[in-house]
């Protein structure tokens, strides 16, 4: 009886500390939810940080790429534009034999060695970049041309380089010399002139063709008499 009573009075004892390991499971399980739901949006907060740190990071590499690429480009344009000046220096001081070349050439004296030479030295400056400009019977441009003669000439309709003094020269865009020329305008009121002119020219042309008709039909009508 009395082992009876102990198991009798040990198993309410054991009951209850069964339903307070299940009161403490399902404590412990909204709990565990509760913290999973807060490092979730830690996470969450750590991620759009982290891209919002790699768009700005991105952002300055875009940025600095372009101020590279700026740089580069205006230092390349410094260089070209550096080499230009000290290139058109040079050159400057060899215009003069370049025009006595010239000149040579039109009276046929460029021959033998000095031909040589002239050719050569017209090659060198050409690779350099040096180029002549100026024809007879361009267009004026006070830009490209500058005008050391000047006359009137019915044969022109705008002002017009009519002799070329000496050549113009340049590299690239830069104007080293102007060419010199003498330029001739067309004759004050030459236009109403010339207009004048060939009304003048028509009326008679009109007035000859109807006295030759008149003759000719008198003729016929004398035939026709006589006949």
């Amino acid at each position: 009886m009395t082992e009876e009573t102990r198991g009798n009075t040990e198993e309410p004892g054991a009951a209850s500390g069964k339903t307070a390991k299940g009161r403490d499971a399902a404590g412990a399980k909204p709990a565990a939810a509760a913290a999973a739901a807060e490092e979730t949006e830690a996470g969450t907060e750590s991620v759009a940080d982290l891209r919002k740190q790699l768009a700005e990071r991105t952002a300055d590499l875009q940025r600095l790429q372009a101020e590279y690429q700026n740089y580069r480009k205006r230092v390349e344009r410094d260089r070209v534009t550096v080499r230009e000046i000290a290139v058109a220096a040079i050159l400057e001081n060899l215009l003069p034999v370049l025009d006595d070349i010239g000149r040579a050439r039109d009276h046929d004296e460029l021959t033998g060695g000095f031909k040589s030479v002239g050719e050569s030295l017209e090659t060198v400056v050409a690779k350099l970049g040096l180029q002549q400009f100026g024809k007879q019977g361009e267009v004026f441009d006070p830009q490209l041309h500058e005008a050391l003669m000047h006359s009137y000439s019915p044969d022109v309709e705008e002002t017009t380089c009519v002799q070329i003094l000496q050549p113009g020269y340049k590299i690239g865009d830069r104007i080293i010399r102007p060419a010199r020329v003498a330029v001739a305008e067309p004759e004050p009121g030459g236009s109403s002139s010339t207009s004048e002119e060939k009304s003048e020219a028509k009326g008679e042309d009109a007035a000859e063709g109807a006295k030759d008709a008149k003759s000719a039909k008198a003729s016929k009508d004398k035939s026709d008499t006589e006949k």
